[in-house]
Formats: structure tokens, sequence, C-alpha cells
């Protein structure tokens, strides 16, 4: 896979003006729409629903990617399925069969990711290959947006490069999200991403499309 995919996280975009915002990072030049959800019980933080990403659905054009910060991830796919996502991540800690939740959102027609938080091994991935399209790596601990990069998370993504190249998987995406600038997403490409999630460093400025040009120039350099 050798096109880096960037998808910017309305996580830290202005919710009043949410149609606008959308609007404008998809004439910046995005790839995907980020669409993080949470609960206030997996993190400690509670952001929206099925609902809004209903509402949005028709401002763009642009595929969903919905992260599922939540317990019981498994009860929102259906409402999800019919709002208009297109892939779902899940965290395995809310997971009790982690094989049979990715296996019931692929059955909606949905592609299917797990999330591992910093603390979370690569292991839990060994015997899930086939049931994954995406692996985040989460280069801050999750709950709110604005944090600094892990650095220590870098061999996390090298090793998981490691794993997928040896199951001859490379199709799946490497994700991460977590404090990524135009610094940042030179180390994580060079470490393996091809998928970068980015929230403050885009909605935090006036030119968006600078600012993805800027991941994009930081990317190659680092390929």
């Amino acid at each position: 896979m050798e096109k880096a995919y960037y998808r910017p996280s309305i996580l830290a975009s202005d919710f009043s003006r949410l149609g606008e915002e959308i609007r404008s990072i998809e004439e910046a030049g995005a790839d995907w729409i980020h669409i993080d959800i949470m609960d206030n019980h997996f993190v400690p933080n509670l952001t929206f629903g099925p609902p809004i990403v209903s509402m949005i659905r028709h401002v763009t054009k642009l595929p969903f990617d919905v992260h599922l910060m939540v317990e019981r991830p498994e009860t929102l796919f259906p409402a999800l399925a019919e709002a208009g996502a297109d892939r779902i991540t899940v965290h395995p800690e809310a997971c009790v069969h982690l094989h049979r939740t990715l296996a019931s959102i692929r059955e909606l027609g949905i592609k299917a990711g797990v999330a591992l938080n910093p603390h979370t091994p690569l292991n839990v991935l060994e015997y899930m290959l086939d049931e994954i399209d995406l692996v985040l790596i989460m280069t801050i601990n999750p709950g709110f947006g604005g944090q600094a990069f892990l650095p220590s998370m870098l061999p996390k993504l090298r090793q998981l490069r490691e794993l997928l190249d040896k199951h001859g998987r490379n199709d799946i995406h490497i994700q991460v999200d977590g404090g990524i600038n135009a610094e940042t997403a030179a180390l994580v490409t060079d470490a393996g991403a091809n998928s970068l999630v980015a929230g403050t460093f885009i909605f935090g400025k006036q030119d968006r499309a600078a600012a993805i040009s800027a991941l994009r120039a930081a990317s190659k350099v680092a390929q």
C-alpha cells in the first residue's frame, strides 16, 4: 500500500459550525473524515453518537472513519451502518469477544479496525488479522485531543509493520492518532504508518489546505 491517507478528526472542529467545518476540510484535500465517538465510561469524555453521524452524512461524500471509544461498542453498529459509517474501529478492551465483534462489523458491509492504546500489546492482533482492515496505534492516551505525541510508540509502529509483512497483509492500513503534525507525521510514516489522523494541527489553522499539504510533504520526505 503506497498511498498515505489523511483523516482530519472533527473532534477538534467547531461543533457549532460542524457542517461548514467538514466542507472546509473536504475542499482542503482530506481523504476521509475521522469521527471519534466517546461515552464518558471507556474514556473520560463525551462526544456524539449515530444521530450526529447521520446528520452530517449529507454534508460530504468523503468516507466516514468512525473510532469507537465506548463500552459495548457492538450496540452501536446497526445505527452507525444506517448513518453511513464506512469503517468502524474498536478497542479490544471494550470487546468481550474481539473476533466476533469484528466479524459483526464486516457482516454489515463495513470495514473493521482495531485500536491499540499505548499500553495494549500487539499480540492481541495475532489471530485476528483475517477480520481486520485497519490497525490504529494510539500515540496519545485516548479521550482528549491536543495531547503531546508519545515517541515511545514509534517502535510499536515498526513492530506492527513487521508483523503485517510477516503475514503478507500489506493491505491492512496502519493508522496513527494523537499529536500528529508536520514533524511527527514524518516520524510515523517512516515507522510504517500510512493513515494519519490529525485534529488540532488541521482545525487549529485558518488555512486547512496548507496544513494537509504540510502533512503530505512531511510523509513524502519520510518515504
